[in-house]
């Protein structure tokens, strides 16, 4: 039975063949785990710092994001830098995670329609150490996670469609709204949690 439904706009920044976004998702019997990964700059590099970390995610997605983000630092030495955000959602303790260090952002919207934007940890993963926090908290019925990348700005979250639960309705209409000449790569993914 399926507990998260998703939908996922992506588009490279104008002019680039590559876009330095990446991203996966996967759901189990015991959890959901979605990943943002943005690579500094754009273009080839920066896709192929991203696309490291979301290996080592997909690899890895039973672990903690603790250990998690502390081997994707590791990977990373000697590399271009990467921004990432990483959102689980544990079924058994009804409660979700999520820790984001650089530019990457999460807004939740329950269903009182209260909208609550989380404040990313400052920088970004380069092979140093870097102190990082967790936000946990109680999952709520009916719960919709919007993560997306710096090509996104408040002006497109503070919109009225972010608010309905229809997840494709959510990034189709950002598609066609938004602009279409990106200044920056973009990635947006937007997730309905149903308890049943």
């Amino acid at each position: 039975m399926q507990h998260v439904q998703v939908s996922v706009f992506q588009q490279a920044k104008e002019g680039n063949y590559y876009c330095g976004d990446s991203y996966f998702y996967k759901e189990t019997d015991k959890e959901f785990v979605c990943a943002v990964a943005d690579g500094l700059g754009s273009g080839e590099y920066a896709k192929e710092s991203s696309q490291i970390v979301i290996d080592i995610i997909k690899q890895n997605m039973h672990t903690s994001i603790e250990g998690i983000i502390k081997e994707c630092n590791k990977q990373l030495q000697g590399k271009r830098g990467v921004v990432i955000g990483i959102l689980k959602i544990d079924f058994q303790s009804n409660m979700y995670s999520f820790s984001s260090i650089g530019n990457i952002g999460i807004l939740t919207v329950n269903d009182k329609q209260k909208k609550k934007r989380n404040i990313p940890n400052a920088g970004y993963l380069a092979g140093y150490h870097r102190p990082f926090k967790i936000i946990r908290e109680k999952l709520e019925e009916d719960m919709m996670f919007i993560m997306f990348s710096d090509g996104v700005t408040d002006k497109d979250l503070s919109q009225r469609y972010i608010m309905t639960e229809d997840v494709n309705e959510i990034t189709q209409t950002f598609e066609y709204v938004s602009d279409s000449s990106r200044k920056d790569d973009t990635t947006l993914i937007a997730m309905h949690f149903r308890q049943s």
